[in-house]
């Protein structure tokens, strides 16, 4: 047995609850190495010596390039709890593992086992309970409309105070947004991201000079409270833009820094300046990415981060807003987090917070600062599966199985998953404009653990590298119905099924010779099917060879036509994805599996 690759930490995303009777366990192994895995627990503060413990077989839920996982959960009404696990390699060798180490009898003290101390509440992450059948849409402001489908491409310039001026690009607005509500409804997506809307110099506003205004070239207030009334009423939450971790030159505080110098009262607001201050690029003072028009402030400081926490509070009260996105997250302090997310939820307890963090995020989501994090890992996997064939789909399993494994499960499932953003070239240009590749990526989203978000215009086929070609403006006037068709039916089906939305993530197969993938989401009520042909020849596949859908007595149902099915051999064509539904409790006697169904 390779005990060196076994790992177990308490109180991480390997122990956590679910809910307060029930705790997940999971167990990382060398991959291959063990026959079984089991998980002995009992309560830690049992009235009998030795304490009486309870075994349960744990399943090997996914693998990666180096490891299998493990994973057991354990529902008791035990509110302390104590654990350690007996470990069986395939050559029927036993090794027992807890707190205490490694040992060939289990003989320790229950105060050497792992330990939960307690099943508290307060101490379980949840995301917002509206949050968790949502598909998020993603619209960059400034090119998105100013009218029923339909947007100007002209620019606007005001002066927002003596000598600062804000501008746009293209011409987009908030009342453009209003406007075509219909079309969110049309695409069945619940909830709108919009980028920054706050009076700010540059078209994009991540310059921003007042967080308390709306920006003119957008609109106004009351603008912002009727789309969120409007959104509210059609069943669509509203989540803004907060850019904390820098502001625009034109920031009234800086505004004072560059005047007077160290004799400023709000020299302290921004981090590390240097006098004189050099304003130029670079500049001699911290800023974004060394832009000098963004310099960086200080959230350590006690007056910046009220500041703030007031901001994050006055829109949730002004508007009605029921999230924030938080702008360059990982460069801010903990506890300025700690402090706005309790502000905020004060102020609405099921708001939902997404920090932009592009990298392993876990500090961050321990239920004390954010919801959610945009998952950029699940984009670049995409990319370099579906798009570019850069991996196997074996390779992409085990990368995709590693992702989903980085948090507890409930958090993954909160993740904002997208194939692009403001900030990266479009999905479609990775393809090399192949749109049965975006096509089969977008399926895969709306399958995937986590949020799916669709950035604006993806689904009428923008393409671009350069900033300026994917922040283009939206194509209204091209006829894309085809590939909207597609984005809306599968959104659709994302949000009526819970399993896809609430469910876990076990694969099934991954066939690199035939690029076939073959994984099943599953929750208490119902499971899902999904196969995945990635390859340029058409596929029959019987089902009944891959462990988890031999079930003879199974009824599945095709997720897109809606009837029953009953032939285990399937046909898949080339670059198609295809799904079922198992509702349980609903299965018969009779000779049925899976079989035909709809077509990515």
């Amino acid at each position: 047995m390779k005990l060196e690759a076994v790992l177990h930490t308490p109180l991480s995303k390997e122990a956590y609850m679910l809910d307060e009777r029930t705790l997940a366990v999971r167990l990382r192994a060398a991959k291959g190495d063990l026959g079984q895995a089991e998980v002995f627990y009992g309560d830690r503060v049992c009235m009998t010596e030795p304490i009486d413990v309870t075994g349960a077989e744990m399943k090997k839920i996914a693998s990666d390039e180096l490891f299998d996982y493990f994973e057991a959960v354990i529902e008791s009404d035990f509110t302390r709890i104590c654990y350690y696990f007996k470990l069986t390699d395939k050559k029927e060798c036993v090794v027992y593992y807890s707190e205490y180490g490694f040992s060939r009898e289990m003989e320790c003290h229950r105060t050497q086992y792992f330990q939960f101390p307690y099943l508290r509440k307060e101490d379980m992450f949840s995301a917002p309970e509206w949050t968790k059948n949502m598909v998020m849409y993603h619209i960059f402001p400034d090119s998105f409309a100013d009218g029923k489908r339909r947007i100007s491409s002209e620019g606007k310039r005001y002066e927002a105070a003596p000598g600062v001026f804000s501008e746009s690009r293209n011409g987009g607005t908030l009342r453009g947004i209003i406007e075509n509500l219909d079309y969110f409804r049309e695409l069945q997506v619940n909830c709108l991201y919009l980028n920054p809307i706050f009076l700010g110099a540059s078209y994009h506003k991540y310059d921003t000079i007042d967080y308390r205004e709306i920006d003119p070239c957008f609109g106004t207030k009351e603008d912002l409270k009727e789309l969120v009334r409007q959104c509210h009423e059609s069943g669509i939450y509203v989540i803004l833009d907060g850019v904390f971790n820098h502001c625009g030159s034109g920031f009234f505080a800086f505004r004072d820094v560059l005047k007077n110098g160290e004799a400023s009262p709000y020299c302290d607001w921004f981090y590390k300046l240097r006098f004189p201050i050099v304003y130029k690029n670079p500049p001699n003072y911290e800023a974004f990415a060394y832009v000098r028009e963004m310099p960086k402030l200080n959230t350590g400081n006690k007056e910046v981060e009220q500041y703030f926490c007031e901001i994050g509070r006055y829109w949730i009260r002004e508007a009605g807003i029921d999230g924030w996105r938080l702008d360059v997250a990982n460069e801010i302090n903990h506890d300025f987090w700690r402090a706005f997310a309790k502000a905020v939820k004060q102020e609405k307890t099921e708001v939902f917070l997404i920090g932009e963090i592009w990298e392993d995020s876990t500090v961050w989501l321990l239920g004390d600062q954010f919801d959610s994090t945009m998952n950029y890992s699940f984009s670049y996997l995409c990319r370099e599966y579906f798009a570019e064939k850069k991996i196997t789909v074996s390779q992409f399993d085990e990368k995709i199985s590693r992702m989903n494994l980085r948090y507890p499960e409930t958090v993954s499932r909160a993740q904002m998953n997208f194939l692009d953003t403001h900030d990266v070239p479009r999905f479609l240009s990775y393809c090399g404009g192949d749109v049965s590749k975006l096509k089969l990526a977008v399926f895969y989203m709306m399958m995937a653990v986590g949020i799916p978000s669709v950035f604006y215009g993806d689904e009428r086929g923008i393409a671009g590298v350069s900033e300026a070609e994917y922040r283009k403006v939206m194509p209204w006037q091209e006829n894309t119905e085809e590939l909207t068709a597609f984005y809306r039916k599968w959104i659709g089906i994302r949000r009526e099924t819970k399993a896809l939305s609430q469910g876990n993530y076990r694969t099934l197969a991954a066939v690199d010779e035939e690029d076939i993938y073959i994984f099943k989401r599953s929750c208490k009520e119902e499971q899902v099917l999904v196969v995945i042909n990635a390859g340029e020849e058409e596929r029959q596949i019987d089902l009944r060879n891959y462990p988890g859908t031999e079930n003879s007595g199974a009824v599945w149902v095709d997720l897109e036509s809606k009837k029953t099915v009953t032939n285990p051999v399937i046909t898949c064509g080339k670059m198609q994805g295809r799904a079922w539904k198992r509702v349980i409790g609903a299965d018969i006697g009779s000779e049925q599996t899976v079989t035909e169904h709809g077509r990515a």
